[in-house]
């Protein structure tokens, strides 16, 4: 990792702690309700995709037996439906010490002139709204947590965005001004003892599953992170102290 987040390893501080991860039904919410479900976290999957969060569930309880892993069907882009799962979790649960938002999505075109607005229209939604959504939602109890971290998946693009990538770009960068605005937030209720929740944005060049590789086993995917590393940074983030990772972009490729 370019900077300074390592491997978790097994991962102490994730024991016994409660995580939420929205978008778990999709190859990277797999990887990472694998890993944290490793950790001895009680993971807590959301998507809007039933029949895949299950499978997605399921897996995660098959291999690591004894784990608690769950599943919600919740439609990110209801602000009322976020804090409804949010304050379900917490009862349920008694806290809840992470957010991993790994709701995704793409489109692009061939230049810039030939961009297609409604591609906007869909990454806006799928990008920025739904961190808005859950950085509300779960603002409270992680600052409640004694280990609160919420956690952003961006891209490289973001900080360098290209020409046939406009509308994907500016949704990451959005998503990642707000998310460090929260980091913000939780420095402010910190006060003079730092905090102690954060807000944090693992940067990647793309990801990269065992699926994409054999549907193209040819390519390279050079610079690519896979979404078992990815998960495994993810899970990192809880060994570092929140002062050192709040407000923060970790990187996972070379900076821009």
């Amino acid at each position: 990792m370019t900077g300074s987040a390592e491997g978790s390893g097994a991962s102490g501080a994730l024991d016994g702690a409660v995580i939420a991860v929205a978008g778990a039904a999709g190859p990277a919410g797999r990887a990472a309700l694998l890993r944290l479900a490793e950790a001895g976290a009680t993971v807590v999957g959301a998507d809007a995709d039933p029949e895949r969060l299950v499978e997605a569930v399921d897996a995660a309880r098959y291999a690591h037996g004894g784990a608690t892993v769950t599943g919600d069907t919740v439609d990110l882009l209801d602000l009322g439906a976020t804090r409804e799962w949010a304050d379900k979790t917490e009862k349920e649960f008694g806290r809840i010490d992470g957010l991993v938002h790994l709701v995704g999505g793409w489109r692009g075109s061939s230049s810039f002139p030939e961009t297609d607005l409604s591609h906007w229209a869909l990454l806006e939604r799928l990008l920025v709204r739904t961190v808005q959504h859950t950085t509300l939602a779960f603002h409270d109890p992680l600052l409640r947590s004694d280990r609160g971290r919420y956690v952003l998946v961006s891209a490289a693009g973001a900080s360098k965005p290209t020409a046939g990538n406009a509308a994907y770009s500016a949704a990451k960068a959005a998503a990642e001004a707000w998310t460090l605005a929260l980091g913000d937030a939780f420095r402010k209720a910190g006060g003079d003892d730092g905090p102690k929740a954060a807000a944090s944005v693992l940067v990647i060049k793309a990801l990269v599953h065992d699926a994409m590789r054999a549907e193209r086993p040819n390519a390279k995917f050079a610079g690519f992170t896979d979404v078992t590393e990815l998960a495994e940074q993810v899970a990192g983030v809880w060994d570092r102290p929140a002062q050192e990772v709040n407000g923060q972009r970790l990187w996972l490729t070379p900076a821009p």
